[in-house]
């Protein structure tokens, strides 16, 4: 197993996204530009025998994680799912019990499959309010809550690790979220899931939040990387050799 082929890296119009929360309208455009578009990323690439993992499983959890060194290791980010800090968990202004709780950097030190009691609450009101948000971009309801408020997606996003099944075939596009959504449905999976450097993951998770595949295609506008990975081990494209300078505004 090629445990980057499981993570991948997406491409967003992160000032769209930004904008669209700010006005409460899809403020998506055709096309658009990646905000980060072509900057150069220090990858940590790694090749995995599958059998040292464990006694002949199949189904794995990935997740990918910064940690400070020394004798303390402090974890600074982690991600398994894209973007569930910056646009699922970031907006303060719908969350009705912790509107003035900066979450992210509390979110970002848990250990994604152990995540601790303490914050758990605070996590999950935070999820309810803005899932909620984003169901109701196209005027209707896909995602309806609980009698208790929760959102349907809540404890998935909660649990914010892709899950991989090695056994299974990659499916273009059509791989990542396929494991969980499939089990949601009670349905058995066909793909190994995870997600490929040129998946474009974004428009599926914007699909899934507003109209949950009911509807067309959210779209971001960006639809492939400028320099699009490789096909073959490290999957990784050139540097920039003249990277840009850094936007001065989000």
């Amino acid at each position: 197993m090629r445990v980057l082929r499981a993570r991948g890296q997406r491409w967003l119009d992160a000032p769209a996204a930004l904008n669209t929360i700010a006005t409460r309208k899809l403020a998506f455009t055709d096309p658009s530009s990646i905000y980060l578009d072509g900057k150069n990323v220090l990858s940590l690439v790694v090749e995995v025998d599958r059998t040292s993992l464990s006694d002949g499983g199949e189904l794995f959890g990935v997740v990918g994680e910064t940690l400070t060194r020394g004798k303390l290791n402090v974890r600074l980010e982690r991600v398994g799912r894209p973007e569930v800090p910056n646009l699922m968990l970031a907006p303060k202004e719908f969350d009705p019990v912790n509107r003035d709780l900066e979450i992210r950097d509390l979110y970002n030190m848990e250990d994604a499959f152990h995540v601790a009691q303490s914050y758990q609450g605070a996590y999950r009101a935070r999820l309810n309010a803005n899932l909620a948000f984003w169901d109701s971009l196209d005027g209707n309801t896909d995602w309806p809550t609980s009698g208790d408020g929760m959102h349907p997606l809540t404890e998935l996003l909660l649990a914010d690790y892709l899950v991989v099944d090695v056994a299974k075939p990659y499916a273009e596009q059509g791989s990542f979220l396929e494991i969980e959504l499939a089990t949601r449905r009670g349905e058995a999976h066909q793909t190994c899931g995870g997600r490929a450097l040129n998946d474009d993951v974004m428009d599926t998770i914007f699909t899934l939040l507003v109209n949950a595949g009911n509807g067309p295609t959210i779209r971001d506008g960006v639809d492939q990387a400028t320099r699009p990975a490789s096909q073959t081990f490290p999957y990784l494209a050139p540097p920039n050799p003249d990277p840009p300078k850094p936007p001065e505004h989000l």
